[in-house]
């Protein structure tokens, strides 16, 4: 009996190694060429019951080798420079020589330009279903600079890889490939490897893998290192070996993150707390070790007032620290155990990782505060935000995406999301959820079920929805509102008290849902602030009328506790005496805060504006505008000019309305106000209403192509010189009618942009066009095309003035539409800013104003890095005079792109500029001094 049972496991392990997946890789590395040449076995097992003649390799380290790879289009999409300008020998590629099986030469090829990191490999003889397949492959892997994705060679010679050696493509029926798109998220099967790395004995190896034996041969270490059950490996050659070791009762820890400056002991009190922490919850690790790099944490870093500079350290160093390690932590330990498809059910390792995240916080530091040190400080105290918790911001960011309609469904694939989606909101929105649906069930289901869920599916091929079905499975309660609307649509909760009736015991109550799903909402009853109790109402569409017990009770609140991430709530309460408008007292703040939905807040600011002729123009800000969007906005600015000495200032109100599943983006009514002067003590008032559309394609929001439709009617009324010094041009008082169209679609390597614009006034009526397209070679070079065309249906003004004509190089701007900083100047500096708009010309020519029609063509290319040549043609045609071709040409210095540019003229129909006199006051400039318009430069990467 004995031998019959020794004999049963001898075959259940032989069956069990027989289905192991196993890489042994020899990899030689070549630090003078920053290259690895590497020869490896595969063994891997197809677990399918499909027979297979064609495997796919992951080769991620490939995906480098091309400016049109699907790792070069993301950073193009995202205007990150530094792929596409960086040299060719800073750029890795993969030298695949050869794939052979039992000695017998395969045909292998990449699988398409959308895949060049994919291999596809024609088996000598078909896969049978329980089967493996081996395979070697012998191939040089170039490494690319680390300045790309941070995995890579530093400039100082070391190297930190990831995905760095060819990989099997899982099959569990269908294959799983896709290409690095520089998210960290390769899905591999877990595999036993062995790994043999030589190297300089000047370097350390680091790896997680565990270290059987080194030799040294002469100047080169041959180090051999083994894991079993491996699904990522990252591997580190350094100079200066700045990781550390903590040992702990669970399993260790190697890092070189950041400490804080804190000393040995507090760090191994932190390291050991994380991890009898992670134990706890997930269970054992299933390695002996943990590394955890710097790259790890920067790549997914603790977003908010942590990346304050070090001086202001609003967060205890302990406190940092700990946070840094644990969401690291969490992250590899999810990675490296849950065999779940990363960019498919992503916001499944997500949502784990946050949710105890914010259950440490929740634990450890209950008092913490988002501010941290600062929400004491005198002054800082009295905004909202001192008050709010530090899991607060969790629910806080991922309204910021909501209320800007921008957010995306939980379970859309990875590669999908904006940035801001990828790294923060949805990651929040997972964690809440999760919170919210375990508050909403009760008894610790949710948190106790997740922890089951990790211990025993831990190393086990999953998916989300195995993830489901473990929850519905552990409650009675109907979660379809959770994973049909909260997971995967982007719906928002909105709830709000629209009346109660009054009787002798009870209260009715009904209850409005805003929104199209059934998601449910909490109901509390308040006595001085103080929570008498709460109740769960199930979710329903419509209204609803529920009863409560009439008790002492003097405000009734829905999600009180703010535990369902909800859009508004500031329609959440609703006192039971006194008058209506007591609800929410007035409350005015110095500068803006986060919103407090008890109170109506009136936030103020000192606000400061140039122009050449108010001069530095103080003034205070008065507005409405949170730190989260609002569909109401209203602003009033009045200012003070120093140089002007007058009163002068804008205000506007608007309401933005945000159809959701719409590509119609946003739709925006307002009236907006402004009293400026315009020239030497001469103002201008003017006083617009319209209406604006954005058009955005709402399935793929990564996709950079916006439309724009504008309707308004542009009142100007400008003060006349009354001294005649001065002379108007135009009439003093007009409006004009403008409707403009436009598309709008760029990225960087490539920008169109096209135009319709139709104004209609008494005087005159107009219809213009403009065409742009700029795009970015291969070779660096940057070429820019820019056609405008207008003319007029009429027009009664020619004989008075060019105010309303096109005009070649330097519009009038009659509707005050451009920043110019002195639009009056005819002489000196400000006379010589540029504006590219209607002819774009650079050069002031002898007729620089057409009021028939004008057409003309801008061009420029690169001649060096950012110096360009340009050259500008054109016809303009006035009445009675003949059209007449105009031209000019110079050197463009393309500083910063369309923010901070020079132009040089050379060649026109002035001739030789160059060498005329004052040239220097030919010279032109764009220069743009909005904060709004500069931020633009980096939030573009986000949303």
């Amino acid at each position: 009996m004995k031998f019959k049972y020794t004999f049963i496991i001898i075959c259940l392990f032989s069956i069990s190694a027989l289905s192991q997946n196993k890489m042994d890789i020899n990899a030689v590395f070549d630090t003078n060429n920053h290259s690895i040449a590497i020869t490896q076995n595969i063994t891997y097992y197809n677990n399918s019951n499909k027979v297979l003649d064609t495997i796919y390799l992951n080769d991620w380290s490939h995906s480098y080798s091309s400016k049109t790879s699907p790792l070069a289009e993301r950073f193009a999409d995202e205007f990150k420079t530094v792929f596409h300008f960086a040299k060719n020998e800073d750029r890795g590629y993969t030298a695949l020589t050869s794939i052979s099986q039992d000695n017998n030469a395969l045909f292998f090829d990449r699988l398409d330009k959308k895949h060049i990191d994919v291999i596809k490999v024609a088996l000598k003889e078909p896969l049978q279903p329980k089967s493996s397949y081996n395979l070697t492959l012998n191939y040089i892997v170039q490494i690319p600079n680390n300045k790309f994705t941070r995995y890579g060679v530093t400039d100082d010679g070391q190297y930190n890889l990831r995905f760095w050696y060819i990989t099997p493509a899982i099959f569990d029926g269908k294959w799983h490939y896709y290409s690095n798109k520089d998210l960290d998220d390769l899905y591999l099967p877990k595999s036993d490897v062995n790994l043999t790395v030589t190297y300089p004995k000047s370097f350390t190896p680091i790896s997680e893998l565990n270290t059987l034996k080194n030799t040294t041969r002469g100047d080169n270490v041959t180090t051999v290192l083994q894991g079993k059950d491996v699904l990522t490996t990252k591997f580190s050659l350094v100079k200066n070996n700045d990781y550390k070791t903590v040992e702990t009762d669970f399993f260790n820890i190697k890092s070189n993150i950041d400490t804080e400056d804190l000393d040995p002991a507090e760090v191994a009190i932190v390291t050991d707390r994380v991890t009898q922490f992670i134990n706890k919850n997930l269970g054992e690790y299933p390695h002996d070790k943990m590394l955890l790099t710097w790259i790890d944490y920067k790549k997914d870093p603790i977003y908010g007032l942590n990346l304050l500079p070090d001086f202001i350290r609003p967060f205890d160093d302990t406190f940092q620290y700990e946070l840094k390690i644990l969401k690291t932590a969490l992250r590899s330990y999810l990675e490296n155990t849950l065999l779940i498809n990363p960019r498919k059910d992503q916001w499944i390792l997500d949502g784990i990782q946050i949710y105890y995240l914010m259950k440490y916080v929740e634990e450890n530091y209950p008092n913490q505060k988002i501010l941290g040190k600062l929400a004491n400080i005198w002054g800082v105290r009295a905004f909202h935000a001192s008050d709010l918790e530090f899991n607060d911001q969790y629910p806080f960011l991922y309204m910021h995406m909501a209320r800007t309609n921008l957010d995306q469904p939980l379970d859309m694939p990875k590669d999908s999301l904006l940035k801001f989606n990828k790294n923060i909101s949805n990651k929040y929105k997972a964690a809440v959820g999760l919170n919210y649906l375990d508050d909403y069930i009760g008894n610790k289901t949710i948190e106790n079920s997740i922890s089951e869920f990790v211990k025993t599916r831990k190393m086990k091929p999953i998916s989300a929805l195995d993830f489901e079905n473990f929850i519905r499975n552990k409650t009675n309660k109907n979660l379809d509102w959770f994973f049909e609307d909260y997971v995967s649509t982007s719906k928002k909760i909105d709830y709000r008290i629209k009346r109660v009736k009054k009787t002798e015991d009870s209260l009715e109550i009904t209850i409005k849902n805003i929104r199209d799903n059934t998601m449910p909402i909490a109901l509390f009853k308040l006595k001085n602030d103080t929570v008498i109790s709460k109740q769960w109402i199930e979710g329903f569409k419509g209204t609803k009328k529920i009863k409560v017990e009439k008790t002492e009770a003097d405000q009734l609140a829905l999600n009180y506790d703010n535990v369902a991430p909800e859009f508004n709530q500031r329609n959440n309460f609703k006192k039971l005496d006194g008058f209506f408008l007591t609800n929410k007292p007035l409350q005015f703040r110095l500068f803006k805060d986060i919103e407090d939905p008890n109170y109506s807040q009136v936030f103020f600011m000192p606000e400061f504006e140039y122009n050449f002729y108010d001069g530095l123009s103080p003034g205070l800000k008065l507005y409405n505008k949170t730190l989260l969007s609002k569909r109401l906005n209203y602003k009033i600015s009045p200012k003070f000019g120093i140089k002007s000495k007058q009163l002068v200032g804008s205000a506007s109100v608007s309401y933005s309305a945000r159809p959701e599943n719409s590509n119609n983006f946003r739709t925006r009514y307002g009236i907006s106000g402004n009293y400026y002067n315009y020239a030497p003590n001469l103002s201008y008032t003017s006083f617009t209403p319209y209406i604006d559309f954005i058009f955005r394609d709402h399935k793929n929001l990564r996709d950079n192509k916006r439309e724009y439709l504008n309707f308004r009617y542009v009142n100007i009324d400008r003060e006349v010189d009354p001294t005649g010094e001065f002379e108007t041009d135009g009439e003093p008082k007009y409006g004009v009618f403008n409707a403009r169209y436009s598309i709008n679609d760029r990225n960087l390597k490539e920008t169109k942009y096209f135009n319709v614009d139709l104004q209609l006034s008494k005087d005159f009526g107009k219809a213009s066009t403009t065409l742009e397209f700029r795009t970015l070679t291969e070779k660096n070079n940057q070429f820019n095309l820019r056609v405008f065309s207008g003319i007029f249906l009429y027009n009664q003004t020619y004989q008075d003035s060019d105010f309303f004509s096109f005009a070649l190089d330097r519009p009038t701007d009659y509707l005050f539409d451009y920043d110019y900083l002195g639009r009056s100047e005819e002489q000196g500096l400000l006379s010589q800013q540029l504006i590219i708009a209607e002819g774009g010309f650079k050069s002031k020519l002898e007729q620089p104003y057409a009021n028939q029609w004008i057409t003309t063509v801008n061009t420029s290319a690169t001649i060096w890095r950012y110096i360009m040549a340009y050259g500008d043609v054109g016809v303009i045609k006035s009445q009675n005079l003949s059209p007449k071709f105009v031209y000019d040409s110079g050197i463009r210095l393309n500083l910063v792109e369309d923010y901070f540019e020079i132009y040089l003229p050379v060649y026109s129909n002035l001739g030789w500029e160059i060498g005329q006199p004052n040239y220097d006051q030919k010279i032109r400039f764009i220069v743009t001094l909005s904060p709004q318009t500069l931020l633009g430069l980096f939030t573009r990467r986000w949303y």
